[in-house]
């Protein structure tokens, strides 16, 4: 049987680099962005390898989150699911003090509430021992100045997406942080800054396929350590050493990370 995964934000950056390396390997894929034209374009490159459905949307919006849950029921269920798409918030960030209340909820809307409404929905599709994989930041873990309200919201989906592991042993339920990388949204959170010395997306991967092909022990793990363990091992990877930079998790501008 082919396999399936559902990525969300996947017309650019992770999500993208991520959904590549599963076309190669002939998954089929249900992708998603909130622009319909580069979703489209990124479809079309992975189709060359595989199968591909493309459901542009936002996933703050119900009825899209239920376009997305209709495709995987389509397509026999569901193998992997990889929460991607990400909103970093405004640009430059602004002070938690200063920081406008119905702006930090859209980006917990994105970042902590899509995701889990997701995860609900395509739960009784799920295949035994599938893959759940939520992609963080080390804002999450350290208390960066000015990284208030997109940090928290990581914060938050990393517990939610704790507990659910916690709640359901049957399935593989991972949170992991990608690393520096050079994406839009990485821009975006520093404008003005040269990050042409930041890794690509691609160099990222090789651990998000060791979570979705390997049988790791449900928990955190750093996408570029976990790239050199040993899929029986059970250890999560360590967090982040305070005062790094804080590390991005998708790429960015559009809400979907797209």
């Amino acid at each position: 049987m082919q396999q399936t995964a559902l990525i969300t934000g996947a017309s650019r950056g992770l999500g993208l680099a991520l959904a590549g390396s599963l076309a190669q390997r002939g998954w089929h894929l249900v992708v998603d962005a909130r622009d319909p034209e580069p979703l489209e374009h990124a479809a079309r490159e992975l189709r060359a390898h595989t199968r591909v459905d493309a459901v542009a949307g936002d996933v703050a919006d119900e009825r899209h989150r239920h376009a997305l849950r209709d495709a995987v029921e389509a397509a026999g269920g569901l193998d992997v699911l990889v929460h991607n798409a990400s909103s970093l918030g405004p640009s430059p960030q602004p002070a938690l003090d200063e920081y406008p209340i119905e702006v930090l909820e859209d980006v917990y809307a994105v970042n902590v509430f899509a995701p889990l409404r997701l995860t609900q929905l395509v739960l009784p599709h799920l295949r035994p021992g599938a893959r759940v994989v939520s992609v963080t930041s080390d804002a999450a873990v350290e208390a960066y100045e000015g990284w208030g309200g997109y940090g928290s919201s990581k914060a938050a989906l990393e517990q939610w997406t704790r507990v659910f592991g916690a709640e359901h042993p049957e399935l593989h339920v991972y949170v992991v942080d990608p690393g520096d990388m050079r994406t839009q949204m990485h821009q975006e959170a520093f404008p003005g800054e040269d990050i042409s010395d930041r890794p690509l997306p691609e160099v990222s991967v090789p651990g998000l396929l060791t979570l979705v092909e390997g049988d790791l022990a449900s928990g955190r793990y750093v996408a570029r350590t976990v790239a050199t363990t040993k899929t029986n091992e059970t250890e999560a990877a360590p967090l982040p050493t305070a005062g790094e930079q804080p590390e991005l998790a998708t790429a960015a501008g559009d809400t979907e990370a797209a």
